[in-house]
């Protein structure tokens, strides 16, 4: 047994962020990270991924993240990661897949697949979407022969050279992905809509202060401002820019079916093709709360903050607004980090004054 203060799951961005803030407290705490090494969902981008927000806009708390030439690549931000972790000398065990958290008592039962457990008063949830990326269900989807990859997966356009491909999705994974296969496939990019392209001149940092800006208007019952923007809404990165000046960023909307050599359009017209790569989204990867009973029908934690209501000793971060606005992204989660390590700290330090004074009674 391993017992500790608090159980962080996870060691992206969300659990490095709280683990800072939570060495403040006079707490003991551990991050069980499933991957082999630094870098979290980042080891799994692909080759040419790119933060769209300058580096400093991009920093964890407490140490700024080192200067890029242009946005910050993926392994720049897999080495900051690393750094980070070893700067604050954090505390993470890796390769630690978490499988299930129970309660045993008055402690928390964190139990890895290989069979280590880990005992804790408090447990943070920071274990992303990455290991539960969302494919939507097509009719034929199962008869359809050729490649079903998730974004999650793709790494470089060799791989689908001269092939009939599919990109589907109009967020920014969507439009980096399509942008990089024009040169390289026969590739035809499906979005639910028209993609809203964001001006030139407007990064992440630009999105996240409009973003925050319609996110408090929303909250205050007011029309959005003329101006506000949607973390869906695509960055110009230079990529993606040069594609769309290209015309490569023409967009279809979605087909209708699935064949076994390709998909059926709303028209009734059939395409062959030969991969398809979802770039749909993600949803929480929270399997490992199911012992719990927390879950809910949509798959999430009903909470106050970040707190789980029916499990006062259990926090979720970074799994988007409803864990605390922008809390998924490298800009937004310092704020939810910090009070969610404040909370713990005054949480935990209150039930152990509770326990001893009972004891000495």
């Amino acid at each position: 047994m391993n017992d500790v203060d608090v159980v962080i799951v996870g060691a992206g961005q969300s659990a490095l962020a709280t683990a800072y803030f939570l060495r403040r407290a006079e707490l003991s705490f551990v991050l069980l990270d499933a991957e082999e090494g630094p870098g979290a969902a980042w080891r799994h981008g692909w080759d040419s991924l790119t933060l769209f927000s300058p580096s400093q806009w991009s920093s964890l708390p407490g140490w700024p993240m080192p200067p890029a030439v242009g946005y910050p690549s993926r392994d720049h931000v897999i080495d900051y990661f690393a750094r980070y972790e070893a700067r604050y000398n954090l505390p993470i065990v890796r390769p630690v897949l978490v499988q299930a958290v129970r309660r045993n008592g008055d402690r928390f039962q964190v139990e890895a697949e290989d069979g280590h457990v880990w005992r804790s008063r408090g447990v943070v949830s920071a274990t992303g979407t990455l290991r539960h990326a969302y494919v939507p269900v097509y009719p034929g989807q199962d008869s359809f022969a050729g490649v079903q990859i998730h974004s999650a997966h793709y790494r470089d356009p060799q791989a689908f050279a001269e092939q009939r491909v599919l990109v589907v999705g109009g967020g920014n994974s969507g439009a980096q992905i399509m942008a990089e296969l024009a040169g390289t496939a026969q590739v035809t990019w499906v979005t639910p809509s028209e993609p809203v392209f964001l001006p030139d001149d407007v990064d992440g940092r630009v999105l996240f202060e409009r973003a925050t800006e319609r996110w408090q208007a929303l909250q205050q019952g007011l029309p959005p401002p003329q101006e506000a923007a949607s973390f869906g809404d695509i960055v110009m990165v230079p990529s993606v820019a040069a594609a769309r000046r290209r015309g490569d960023l023409e967009s279809v909307r979605p087909f209708s079916a699935f064949t076994s050599t390709g998909v059926v359009w709303p028209d009734g017209r059939h395409s062959e093709v030969d991969a398809v790569i979802w770039c749909t989204g993600f949803q929480p990867a929270l399997d490992h709360l199911s012992p719990l009973g927390v879950l809910g029908a949509d798959g999430r934690v009903a909470v106050e903050g970040t707190r789980a209501v029916a499990e006062p000793g259990l926090w979720l971060v970074g799994y988007g607004d409803w864990t605390g606005f922008a809390s998924a992204t490298l800009v937004g989660v310092m704020r939810t980090a910090r009070s969610t390590a404040q909370e713990i700290g005054a949480t935990l330090s209150h039930v152990y004054q509770t326990q001893s004074e009972e004891l000495s009674q």
